[in-house]
């Protein structure tokens, strides 16, 4: 006679397939991380963006230092030339390259199958490009201490000089994005720091605004850049409130402007898919 034995598994809770947990702010993470793991990809775009406002910081102190000293700055000219510098390091340089690469190469599609949340397509790379600037205004910062540059409002200064510098590549990077949305053009993307321009050079670059007449004086008191510039600069002399404000309202109205044309981008590309 033959016994047939049966045994029986029991599963225990520890034991059973579960699925990652989800949400917002986990997708929003994996497409950050992601984004920032690639940057070593791509130092070839990132280093000009390091080493032309070095050069330009350079030259233009070399040049202009003492004929501005018969304008009223009242600030070493170093000082003067340094916020510049960093807002052209950090200005148009974004993942909008990448996300065109993910576009053309079929994965943003793939994304747009699952349960992702739509708007992390965006943010996570929007908080990987405040990584990306970070690394840029440092090198840069670190390059003004090297020249001579000092802070008399202290480390907590240097730290707010950071972060502005930083928010500001930040909320210009919607441009790239709406952009890079839209057409899925690298090329578009890449030409999207000619729109800075404009603002670059009707600003007080290279004098103080009140050294500037006609009508690029006027105009550059309409520009944000001046407001971001002077915000700036007030660190290298004492805590000014004011001019922290204005800097920061300046920064706040120029990423209202590009983010919302950038999810308005995203909106469409969505859609369209």
């Amino acid at each position: 006679m033959t016994t047939t034995t049966t045994t029986t598994t029991t599963t225990t809770p520890h034991d059973r397939i579960a699925a990652r947990p989800t949400g917002f702010f986990r997708d929003v993470g994996s497409i950050a991380i992601r984004s920032v793991r690639q940057l070593p990809r791509d130092l070839e775009a990132v280093i000009p963006a390091l080493l032309i406002p070095l050069f330009f910081l350079v030259i233009n102190v070399g040049s202009l230092q003492d004929v501005a000293n018969f304008t009223s700055i009242e600030i070493d000219y170093k000082a003067f030339q340094l916020p510049v510098a960093i807002i052209f390091a950090v200005t148009g340089v974004s993942r909008a390259p990448a996300l065109v690469l993910d576009i053309q190469n079929g994965y943003f599609d793939r994304l747009m199958l699952t349960p992702v949340s739509r708007r992390a397509l965006l943010i996570g790379h929007i908080v990987a490009d405040f990584v990306l600037v970070v690394m840029l205004v440092i090198p840069v910062l670190v390059f003004g201490f090297i020249i001579g540059v000092r802070f008399p409002t202290g480390p907590l200064g240097v730290a707010a000089f950071i972060v502005m510098g930083a928010l500001w590549g930040v909320a210009y990077t919607g441009l790239p994005y709406a952009i890079a949305l839209r057409t899925g053009n690298p090329g578009a993307v890449n030409s999207s720091f000619l729109l800075f321009f404009p603002f670059a050079f009707i600003t007080s670059s290279f004098v103080p605004i009140d050294a500037m007449t006609g009508w690029l004086g006027e105009a550059a008191r309409y520009n944000p850049v001046t407001y971001l510039l002077e915000g700036l600069r007030s660190l290298f002399l004492e805590w000014s409130g004011r001019s922290l404000l204005k800097a920061l309202l300046a920064i706040a109205g120029v990423a209202f402007v590009s983010q919302t044309l950038a999810f308005r981008a995203l909106k469409r590309r969505v859609a369209r898919g």
